[in-house]
């Protein structure tokens, strides 16, 4: 079965960041999540948007 939340050090791991770097870019809205209680998790397809909102920028709307 394919996970479609993720933990936050998951997450960072995923994106080869820290951990301090994954949780500025949910608190600042740039990767979307949800909460569920106390936790905080990331949903799979936050993670390819925003891999995918990052290669437009950087490249173009041609990388899409």
């Amino acid at each position: 079965m394919t996970r479609i939340l993720y933990p936050t050090d998951e997450v960072a791991q995923q994106l080869g960041v820290g951990l301090t770097t994954a949780k500025a870019l949910i608190k600042s809205g740039e990767l979307r999540s949800v909460k569920i209680g106390r936790a905080r998790r990331v949903p799979a397809d936050a993670l390819h948007e925003y891999v995918q909102r990052l290669d437009v920028e950087q490249n173009g709307e041609s990388a899409a």
